[in-house]
């Protein structure tokens, strides 16, 4: 569901090829029936008006000559006929469609939809070219455009299974999951027998939670045509899910035959297999995974695991080495590396990596503003442009729309804008949308954390004391607060207070670990302080300015060896 799903036409299509030879006519039948649509948009009156005998006007005469033209195979005396059209008249709608048609016929799908935008602006309530443009927008990645379009489509023509269809898709892609069950419901109600609605409704429920339904809808799906793309790897996925491993192997299995290509359904099958106990098939499945996808850090884990089990130790350590090298933060890496050292008699190594994971463990608890900051990335960026577009009252819509179903409250929005202000550097702004927040709940989360933050870059560290402070009075539990008020201490060199708040906090930011690394140095604890030095590299590894810092001081402190180490990642 992350990419374009066109399986729905590719349906329809199969139900065009069995009737032999009628593909074409049905083709030209459909670019006739758009056309003729489409007059209604016409802006030149004259361009539809019929002879005192009732014939049809020229320009009409000619257009129906250029469809018989690329009804007969001449696609290139169609395209000169429409193009003659368009240098008398522009803004002559249905010879437009008819380009972008022909050129789309020929592969030519960019310029195609170049033609299509430009017949939306002299018919911007045409369907079908609000449905092209909305399926071009989805292929792009351009969401929120695809489903202004396709709701307009859907608006116009609410009955079309094919609009609903795609606006489903839209709507999932856009993190309205609720809106798009809608859509496909009626998808699936205009076309009842059409085995891809069927099935995209059943991955709708799968992503939403409802398995069971959902494999329900998947199996009716199949049985109406099972040569459905993917069928067999949406069905395991969901048997996966529901817990039924056997299933899951099976038709995963079934689906790697189908799809050798799918490496989706591979790893799946490994993972499966691997909570079976089969760890035999299991290596077999990742090693084929990873001929064809070396650096798949899942399937390298889920080999080393199955290494680790059949005690290939040697094997499996030199596996979750170049896990960790891959992504130092797998934290099962660190885990089954403890297990393969230990097998290999190596004590100290076992001992260092079990230690590094009961840390880095800890340091999940941190996951309360994590998970919200996660899905606050989806909407961040329209939500700046739109503050820069001066538009802060649907900024702020924005957010109370994706938060829907969620606690989020007016004031949690508030704190999103205003955050998102100070990041823009506009420190009024922010400000003001904080304080602003704090008079709707003085009990808002973040409020506070945010104006203390902006004081401590500006160096006010009895300000930004004073409103981490009052963040905390709110809610002793809130981690950016407790990690922030870390900060303070060691920026007043406060060493023992501001190891004991950083570690309070479980962070997992990177700066603030080097932080707590430092102070744990200054406190005379060295293997504490490798530890988090370590952990603040893994998580910091892409940035080099960071990890340059981290070895200086681990150098600074007399750990040269664990600085090369950290420099050969």
């Amino acid at each position: 569901m992350d990419e374009v799903d066109d399986r729905f036409r590719r349906d329809r299509r199969r139900s065009v090829a069995a009737a032999p030879g009628k593909a074409g006519i049905v083709r030209i039948a459909i670019m006739l029936i758009v056309v003729s649509a489409s007059i209604s948009g016409l802006t030149i009156k004259a361009w539809n008006q019929t002879t005192e005998d009732g014939a049809a006007s020229v320009p009409m005469q000619q257009l129906h000559k250029a469809l018989d033209l690329a009804q007969r195979g001449d696609a290139d005396g169609a395209m000169q006929i429409a193009q003659q059209l368009l240098d008398q008249n522009p803004k002559f709608e249905p010879a437009m469609k008819l380009k972008g048609m022909l050129l789309e016929e020929t592969g030519r799908k960019e310029e195609a939809i170049v033609v299509y935008e430009q017949a939306l602006k002299v018919a911007p309530n045409d369907t079908d070219l609000l449905l092209k443009d909305g399926l071009y927008k989805l292929t792009i990645g351009q969401k929120q455009a695809a489903l202004d379009l396709l709701s307009r489509a859907a608006k116009a023509r609410p009955t079309d299974g094919e609009v609903q269809y795609y606006l489903a898709q839209a709507y999932h892609l856009n993190g309205r999951d609720d809106l798009a069950l809608e859509a496909v419901r009626k998808s699936m109600k205009a076309d009842p027998y059409n085995a891809s609605i069927k099935q995209k409704y059943g991955e709708l429920l799968c992503s939403t939670g409802n398995n069971q339904e959902g494999l329900h809808w998947l199996a009716e799906a199949k049985q109406g045509d099972s040569r459905l793309p993917h069928i067999d790897y949406e069905i395991g996925a969901a048997d996966y899910k529901v817990m039924d491993l056997p299933g899951a192997a099976e038709n995963l299995r079934r689906a790697t035959e189908v799809e050798p290509g799918d490496l989706n359904a591979l790893q799946m099958l490994g993972a499966t297999q691997a909570k079976l106990g089969q760890w035999a098939a299991a290596k077999d499945s990742f090693t084929k995974l990873l001929a064809r996808r070396p650096d798949d850090v899942d399937s390298l884990l889920g080999l080393g695991q199955c290494q680790l089990e059949l005690k290939d130790y040697s094997d499996a350590a030199a596996t979750l080495q170049s896990v960790l090298h891959l992504d130092p933060t797998k934290l099962l890496a660190h885990f089954y590396l403890s297990r393969a050292y230990a097998g290999m008699q190596n004590s100290a190594e076992a001992a260092h990596e079990a230690a590094l994971h009961h840390l880095m463990m800890e340091q999940m608890s941190f996951v309360r503003s994590v998970e919200t900051e996660q899905r606050e990335d989806a909407i961040r960026h329209p939500a700046r442009e739109l503050l820069q577009q001066h538009r802060e009252e649907d900024a702020l819509q924005l957010y109370t729309e994706h938060f829907k179903g969620t606690q989020a409250t007016p004031g949690d929005a508030m704190v999103f804008v205003g955050k998102t202000y100070l990041f823009m550097g506009d420190t009024d702004d922010g400000l003001r949308c904080l304080h602003r927040a704090l008079a709707l709940d003085s009990h808002v989360r973040g409020a506070h954390s945010y104006e203390g933050i902006l004081a401590l870059k500006d160096g006010d560290l009895s300000r930004a004391e004073k409103e981490f402070k009052a963040e905390l009075a709110n809610d002793p539990s809130y981690q950016m607060a407790i990690a922030e008020m870390g900060e303070v201490r060691y920026r007043q060199e406060n060493w023992a207070e501001a190891a004991d708040w950083l570690n309070k906090s479980k962070t997992m930011t990177p700066e603030l670990l080097y932080m707590l690394a430092d102070a744990e140095f200054h406190l005379g604890k060295a293997q504490d302080a490798d530890l988090v030095a370590e952990t603040a590299a893994a998580y910091g590894r892409n940035n080099p300015q960071l990890i340059q810092g981290l070895e200086a001081l681990l150098i600074k402190n007399g750990q040269g060896e664990l600085a090369k180490k950290l420099a050969s990642n």
